[in-house]
């Protein structure tokens, strides 16, 4: 999750030099040398499970389809950051401890643009994730009608582009990708935060009203209700959970962006980078817990890979 000091011309060359520096590998060697490590391990288990997580959403067939392809998208991020961004990250990490300096500058550069647009995949996905699900609870039986497959499909793509597009602008003017992940990611929380609150308030109003006009609701109703919340739970954990991994790398990228070069700053930096990483093992785990259709899907698939290799 590599960036650049994005506040002067200088500055910025001064930082990207200390990412590629023999000044990271006094005493610190060992760390990136288990950090690189980690993040192999993270790979691993990123890739691994959320390949089974698409493989258990292409067999379930209950879900609402766009609200399916938006799961579906956030697991290809993730499963991209398994197979790609974090694969990156681990060969900057070996390089700065072998003192690779020629490729070191390089791989901070893919680590940085890959990176960076998963990122930003991911905080867009939520955000649609978190609106879907409002429109689902505001529009009710037109709900279907207004939030097609293709209408999602369209909003994906656009996903997937506009972050592509203003990451790889770090070639010509890095400031540019930098306030793109300030603003945009910022509206996008403020978007969830709104979306979140506003179902909550509205369950509460739609209770409210159930219990003071039926006595004996219709249980079909309760159902519909039951499975609605489930499913806002699910998208509520894997959201904060999200912020909660992603935080202190803004925390800590905010601090070394503005100058401070110190070693805990680049220390905690590094660490940092791998709990972002993190998020992408943790979110299949969600969707196994939340979601039983994905659950019992998953088992089925395991079942039958183990029944396949025993057999064979």
């Amino acid at each position: 999750m590599e960036t650049a000091n994005f506040t002067g011309g200088e500055q910025q060359k001064t930082f990207q030099q200390l990412l590629c520096s023999a000044g990271l590998t006094d005493k610190r060697s060992g760390q990136l040398a288990f950090l690189s490590v980690l993040n192999s391990f993270l790979s691993v288990t990123a890739f691994l499970g959320n390949a089974l997580i698409l493989i258990a959403l292409h067999k379930e067939s209950s879900l609402h389809p766009p609200s399916k392809l938006l799961l579906r998208c956030l697991a290809t991020t993730d499963l991209c950051v398994g197979l790609i961004s974090e694969p990156i990250t681990v060969a900057y990490l070996m390089s700065v401890v072998n003192e690779h300096w020629n490729i070191c500058p390089h791989l901070t550069a893919a680590s940085f643009i890959t990176s960076h647009m998963l990122c930003g995949v991911s905080v867009g996905t939520l955000t649609a994730i978190s609106v879907d699900r409002l429109l689902a609870l505001l529009l009710g039986l037109r709900y279907r009608q207004i939030v097609t497959l293709k209408r999602t499909y369209v909003i994906v793509i656009t996903l997937w582009v506009f972050p592509a597009l203003l990451s790889t602008m770090w070639f010509w003017n890095p400031s540019i990708t930098f306030l793109y992940h300030i603003i945009g990611i910022s509206l996008s929380i403020t978007i969830s935060i709104f979306s979140y609150t506003k179902i909550f308030f509205t369950l509460r109003h739609h209770q409210n009203q159930v219990q003071d006009l039926v006595q004996q609701p219709n249980q079909n109703n309760q159902l519909n209700i039951a499975r609605y919340k489930k499913a806002v739970s699910t998208a509520v954990w894997v959201q904060l959970t999200l912020v909660v991994c992603y935080l202190p790398y803004g925390v800590v990228t905010a601090l070394a962006t503005s100058g401070g070069r110190s070693s805990s700053i680049s220390n905690a930096w590094f660490y940092a980078v791998s709990l972002v990483y993190i998020n992408s093992s943790i979110n299949p785990i969600l969707y196994y817990w939340k979601i039983e259709e994905v659950r019992q899907a998953v088992k089925d698939t395991i079942r039958q890979v183990l029944c396949h290799c025993f057999s064979s």
